[in-house]
């Protein structure tokens, strides 16, 4: 099964994936970087996971996981040899068999709007249903809205992303938000009716970001993967998961992160955390952000997330929702 790296006319890598549109063409793109980094072909495995088949929505079905724990135990077993996820979807506990052995560089990690008639969200009609199946997206529209002194209907989607746009354009919804990077990498960035400010709307933890993930005992492969790995990208991410995995054991409010260095004459100088967490129907929001120095490690980027988190919780975060029964 270990067949190391060195024996380049071997057979395959093997790569596992979900069969979503999205999910294939992140992992062709990924499969063409480690073929020219490492001179082996790589096979693509398409494989199921729960999140694809079941109709329940996501909130419902224990959200993060369901689109990874499938991936996992083809990895473990030794049915593929490394796997890719959109970061945004692994749990934020990392099993010790496995290793995230490269963290590429980040796409676009805003959401975007998606509107009838090339509308803006701020153009959006009093009332327009805007589809979204995402609580941390519903709290801030909501919230926007309130700020500009309107009321927006916040609709429930599941399904891949031709379903979601098709409601647009069959006239069942007004807009829908959805991930700038998943459409960027489908090709269909040109129906964004406008990329939505951070400062409005904060994305999910790792949104943007892709994970590739290989057996810990593979250490071969885990160093040539390594190749792919982008730090900058590794320690906002690790950044942002940290404040969510401090978030998540006091409060189940959905929360929104983003870390982004800053940059000074072309030299990054600091690096910049934002979280938010609020009710779903946007009339609370605990918004906070801190700046530090780049981080150095992993270690350095999980303790910036769990300052903020620490912050969140004395604003209040834990109370938004109700806190978590343990």
């Amino acid at each position: 099964m270990n067949d190391g790296m060195n024996n380049t006319q071997g057979r395959p890598l093997r790569l596992g994936t979900r069969r979503s549109k999205l999910a294939m063409a992140q992992s062709g793109q990924v499969a063409e970087a480690v073929r020219k980094l490492t001179g082996r072909p790589v096979e693509l495995v398409e494989i199921t996971t729960y999140g694809d088949v079941s109709r329940e929505a996501l909130a419902q079905i224990g959200g993060t996981g369901v689109f990874v724990s499938a991936l996992r135990d083809a990895l473990l077993a030794g049915e593929i040899d490394f796997a890719v996820h959109s970061l945004k979807d692994l749990p934020t506990t990392q099993p010790d068999e496995l290793v995230l052995a490269a963290i590429p560089v980040r796409e676009d990690p805003r959401d975007v709007l998606v509107a009838r008639d090339g509308l803006t969200f701020e153009q959006l009609p009093d009332g327009a249903r805007i589809g979204t199946g995402s609580p941390r997206r519903m709290a801030q529209l909501n919230a926007w809205a309130r700020e500009a002194g309107r009321a927006i209907e916040t609709v429930p989607v599941r399904g891949n992303v031709d379903t979601r746009l098709g409601f647009v354009s069959g006239g069942e919804l007004d807009a829908v938000v959805l991930a700038a990077a998943g459409l960027a990498r489908i090709g269909r960035s040109a129906e964004v009716t406008e990329f939505l400010s951070t400062d409005q709307v904060l994305p999910a933890p790792g949104q943007g970001a892709l994970a590739i993930e290989c057996a810990a005992t593979n250490a071969p492969l885990a160093a040539a993967l390594a190749e792919l790995d982008d730090p900058h990208t590794r320690a906002a991410v690790t950044a942002e998961r940290s404040l969510l995995a401090a978030l998540e054991a006091g409060c189940s409010a959905p929360v929104g992160a983003l870390a982004d260095v800053l940059v000074s004459e072309q030299v990054v100088t600091e690096m910049r955390l934002r979280g938010v967490v609020g009710t779903t129907d946007g009339s609370t929001l605990v918004q906070l952000s801190t700046t530090g120095p780049v981080p150095a490690s992993g270690d350095e980027a999980a303790a910036l997330g769990r300052e903020l988190a620490a912050a969140m919780l004395d604003k209040g975060a834990a109370g938004l929702m109700g806190e978590r029964a343990h």
